[in-house]
């Protein structure tokens, strides 16, 4: 069972797993494309990076695949990014 975002949660950061048969995400970045597909509404995108606001609390969050010496930019990060950051980065009214 997937759950909301907690209001103690500022980041989240998947890992990628060898199965010995395939390469897979944890459970973390499960959580992070359960999240960012059916709770988090999308409100802007730049690159390989997706902006996204949690109607529960308000609050932004950046998803970002931090790790670009690998296939795809590796796993997912999903984090809390300021208004005024969001706003700059994203060219997007944030309130």
């Amino acid at each position: 069972m997937e759950r909301e975002l907690g209001p103690e949660e500022t980041e989240l950061v998947g890992q990628w797993l060898d199965t010995g048969n395939r390469i897979e995400g944890d459970f973390v970045a499960a959580r992070i494309e359960w999240l960012t597909s059916e709770s988090l509404v999308r409100v802007a995108a730049t690159g390989w990076t997706t902006l996204y606001r949690d109607l529960q609390d308000g609050r932004l969050w950046e998803l970002t695949y931090p790790r670009g010496e690998l296939h795809g930019g590796g796993p997912p990060r999903l984090a809390v990014i300021a208004p005024a950051a969001a706003a700059a980065k994203y060219g997007v009214r944030t309130s």
